[in-house]
């Protein structure tokens, strides 16, 4: 591994969190695998050699707990959600190298493999601890076969999750208030031997790993809680009959989360079984000082991937991983996705509604930053292909080819000119830049914004306009066609489908999926015929039509009286359907009581600066701010310790309510309070320059 800017000379692997094979998939799923095969794909447009793997999560309790029900095998409850996986990710145009499962041999033999590893280099060690029992179905309750109360938030707990409050991963026993999901009824904490990971014993190199770690800013900051924390060792043993056998002792199986992340490796290995070591190796990534490995993932599985995996991985003798890009949450039209409910966009009813996959991977990949939260509704959809797909990326590749093959039967046969290779080239460096701060919306719009050049190109030239024997009309086309060109080289990633739609209408040579980033200056072949419509705008009577049907159908489910939210998209790699990346909690309501405009008045809200900044000993979530309003210099206690770096805040511009009354937490006072945005807590702060101490009116 490298750290230097892509490409590298080192091979890289990137990877997705696993989807878990206990449900379908809705698009709220897709928007990892989406952004995935596009930051493959871009590796690749840059000469960067790469393998994209992933595969189905197929162990865990939900798998066990809902095969169960259907009076299957969890084997083939798993497999056939598997192949069903298998089947959708092409239709959407997510193109893994390998994608398998983690109940296949390969897996099962790398799994054990490194857990022996493990255990010879003193990683692995036994111990008694409380574990849930049902006396009554006398059964042992792992994971979500329990739920209760969070032992730090008190709010809902399944199994190794506080899913309904903080987020906490939590170990067997810490549940309070046990009750059993197999009878209902309350359950009993008996001794029981596990094996445990000595996680502990890695805190250091978690503490180096973390500050090297590139990727988005939510997977550099929020495993730090942990990692300089009171890092707890990893029950990594389950009482269970379906998972990967602990190595030397059948009576237990690995914790899904041992095994899961391991296919990340197994996958790589089934590539390079098929394509052979000279095209592919898989131990130059994973072994000694490794490639570029990057784990693009759902944030709800952030602590897995950057405190558990890296030991794992350090313990056992394997490479870091370079990158994790962890993205937001997915709404539909504010609310959260609900399967239950049938509150989703299902990948195959999209399909099935005749919409190109284009224009979906348009929408996830560049509605907002990776790690934002995205909303998703049919109005908004529409309006970004009629406005962006079909008004700027399409008009301006259809009006260009067409007047080019009318007037010249192609592309004339002239130089193209300085300015117009000079702002490609810009294209091409934003597209490269966008790769390397792993910005996948960057990508994106580094082909629509050449595209919007095109656009003011060709209309501030009007070549309708020029005389025949003019060779500025010639000229002006000659540019155009290489712009056209340009947008299908750098817009692959995003929109494939169109891309060789481009490229099959400039009758290029070779392929456009293969081609690098310098193909986009390379002269277009001289003739082709007149083009196709690249995108076809969406009417508003669709929007009626799908928002009536998703209204009918949350209505209907409502009516079956089905009230539970055991939601597909809850957790991921061993909780529930898909990686768990893209649910989010309904947006509250407005409230319906209103103030006053005078009652406004009285709040003194002012812009402030961050002069300092701390953590709060023993809190997990407070930090100490010293913030300059202007005036004077005030201390503020807030909850953001575990979602922002602290080092990178002195600096940082916020808005400060300045006349709260003052507040004791942890001791410590606090004297105002600062404005943050939703879980996150994204900091407010001012557009211009307002100087501290401004008030905001």
């Amino acid at each position: 591994m490298s750290h230097d800017d892509f490409p590298t000379a080192d091979p890289a692997v990137v990877t997705c969190g696993l989807p878990y094979a206990n449900g379908d998939l809705h698009i709220g799923h897709l928007r990892t695998y989406v952004g995935g095969d596009i930051y493959s794909r871009a590796l690749k447009r840059l000469g960067q050699e790469t393998a994209f793997v992933c595969g189905s999560d197929m162990h865990g309790t939900p798998v066990a707990v809902n095969a169960a029900e259907e009076g299957v095998t969890p084997e083939e409850f798993a497999l056939r959600h598997h192949e069903q996986y298998e089947e959708t990710f092409p239709k959407f145009d997510v193109d893994f190298d390998n994608y398998g499962h983690t109940h296949d041999e390969t897996n099962v033999e790398t799994t054990q493999e490194i857990v022996r590893t493990l255990e010879e280099e003193g990683y692995v060690y036994e111990k008694e601890i409380p574990v849930a029992y049902d006396p009554g179905a006398d059964h042992w309750l792992p994971d979500r076969f329990v739920e209760g109360a969070c032992p730090y938030c008190g709010e809902h707990a399944r199994g190794d999750e506080c899913d309904e409050g903080c987020g906490r991963h939590l170990e067997p026993g810490e549940i309070e208030d046990p009750v059993s999901t197999i009878t209902g009824n309350p359950a009993e904490y008996r001794e029981r031997r596990h094996k445990f990971f000595a996680v502990s014993d890695l805190q250091e190199y978690l503490g180096e790993f973390i500050d090297r770690l590139e990727g988005t800013a939510n997977a550099q900051n929020q495993p730090r809680e942990w990692i300089e924390g009171e890092l707890k060792d990893w029950c990594i043993t389950r009482d269970m009959d379906w998972g990967v056998d602990y190595p030397g002792d059948e009576d237990l199986v690995l914790y899904v989360w041992v095994d899961a992340p391991i296919e990340y490796i197994s996958s790589t290995k089934q590539y390079t079984e098929r394509v052979g070591p000279d095209v592919f190796d898989w131990e130059e990534v994973w072994r000694d000082d490794g490639g570029e490995i990057v784990h693009i993932i759902g944030r709800d599985i952030i602590q897995h991937h950057t405190v558990f995996w890296p030991a794992m991985l350090r313990g056992a003798g394997y490479a870091e991983p370079r990158a994790v890009m962890a993205s937001g949450f997915i709404t539909l039209e504010g609310k959260g996705f609900s399967t239950s409910r049938n509150r989703a966009v299902w990948a195959d009813e999209y399909l099935d509604e005749g919409f190109r996959p284009d224009l979906l991977r348009y929408y996830l990949a560049t509605n907002g930053g990776f790690q934002q939260d995205v909303d998703f509704s049919w109005g908004r959809f529409r309006e970004r292909v009629n406005n962006e797909l079909v008004g700027t990326v399409g008009n301006f590749v259809y009006r260009s080819l067409l007047f080019a093959a009318r007037e010249f039967g192609g592309s004339p046969d002239v130089d193209l000119s300085a300015d117009v290779r000079e702002r490609i080239e810009t294209a091409i460096e934003e597209f490269q830049a966008g790769v390397n701060d792993y910005s996948v919306r960057e990508v994106g719009e580094s082909a629509v914004r050449l595209a919007q050049f095109g656009n003011e190109y060709i209309q501030r030239n009007e070549p309708w306009k020029i005389d025949d024997d003019d060779p500025e009309k010639a000229q002006v086309i000659r540019d155009c066609v290489q712009i056209a060109k340009a947008v299908a080289v750098l817009f692959e990633p995003i929109t494939p489908e169109a891309a060789e739609h481009v490229w099959d209408d400039l009758d290029e040579a070779g392929d456009v999926h293969t081609v690098e980033v310098e193909a986009a200056l390379e002269p277009p072949a001289g003739e082709f015929d007149e083009p196709d419509e690249l995108f076809e705008k969406i009417p508003e009577e669709r929007v009626e039509e799908l928002n009536a049907k998703l209204e009918d159908r949350v209505a209907e489910a409502a009516d079956e009286g089905d009230e539970t939210d055991g939601d597909a998209e809850e957790g991921a790699d061993g909780d529930d359907a898909a990686d768990g990346d893209d649910a989010a909690p309904d947006l509250e309501p407005v409230a319906d009581e209103r103030i006053s405009f005078d009652d406004f008045q009285d709040l003194d809200i002012r812009v402030g600066e961050i002069l300092d900044a701390e953590g709060v000993e023993d809190a997990d979530k407070l930090a100490k701010l010293t913030v300059d309003i202007g005036v004077e210099e005030r201390q503020i206690v807030a909850g953001i310790k575990q979602l922002h770096d602290i080092d990178s805040l002195p600096g940082t511009k916020i808005v400060v309510v300045a006349n709260l009354e003052k507040a004791e937490l942890f001791g410590i006072e606090s004297n105002g309070m600062l404005l943050a945005a939703g879980e996150q807590a994204d900091l407010l702060t001012t557009h211009g320059d307002a100087e501290p101490g401004t008030k905001i009116r």
